[in-house]
């Protein structure tokens, strides 16, 4: 699966100035070239020249629309997240919850395995964001999350899992377990089946005693 940066929908711009517009599309134009050169180079090498020049752009029009290189590091990851909730929509609720569960997160794995340095990359910025872009980050994660909460809700309400079940706290484990898997990416190489193994075998271990009786 090719990840396609994210793309101003038609309404988006329906309505807009030109000059917002024209703001809109050179942000697009920053991330599309950041991303290309975080994959390539790592977040320490790509600078912001390069990243201006690969955009051909100035490095003026960089911070017009960034506060710096971490801020605009940020936005790239918060796009990626936005772009696997897209891919999630299409995912539908039929089969058991832990199914389900798979069939969503298997669209970041091979998303992300796609360009595993940026997603290496992601991983150390995560020590190394200030408090605003944390916020931002977790905000942005929080719709991932609210979505894997629904797939369990409806597990309770089909009786397929029991009532008892934390779901606030399950959700998070399993997003947790999810991201925890990308070292095995990187470091192990490990490819998208065995990623999706290991995350059957965490889910089936955190939903084991809520499974309804056959």
């Amino acid at each position: 699966m090719k990840h396609q940066p994210i793309q101003p929908v038609p309404d988006q711009a329906a309505g807009m100035t030109r000059r917002a517009l024209a703001k809109m599309r050179t942000r697009q134009r920053l991330l599309g070239a950041a991303r290309r050169l975080f994959t390539t180079r790592g977040y320490e090498a790509a600078t912001i020249r390069d990243i201006a020049a690969e955009a051909d752009l100035s490095t003026g029009a960089v911070f017009a629309s960034f506060s710096d290189k971490a801020d605009l590091f940020n936005e790239v990851i918060i796009a990626d997240c936005e772009a696997l909730f897209q891919e999630m929509a299409e995912v539908g609720n039929e089969g058991a919850p832990t199914d389900i569960l798979l069939r969503l997160l298997s669209h970041g794995y091979a998303m992300h395995l796609e360009h595993l340095p940026l997603t290496k990359a992601a991983l150390g910025f995560s020590w190394i964001r200030n408090l605003d872009q944390e916020t931002r980050y977790r905000r942005s994660w929080r719709v991932i999350l609210n979505r894997l909460s629904a797939v369990l809700a409806q597990g309770v309400e089909r009786g397929e899992l029991s009532s008892d079940l934390d779901i606030p706290l399950t959700s998070e484990m399993i997003l947790d377990a999810y991201l925890a898997n990308f070292r095995r990416a990187i470091f192990d190489g490990w490819d998208v089946v065995r990623l999706q193994e290991r995350l059957r075998s965490q889910i089936t271990v955190l939903l084991a005693g809520y499974q309804a009786a056959a």
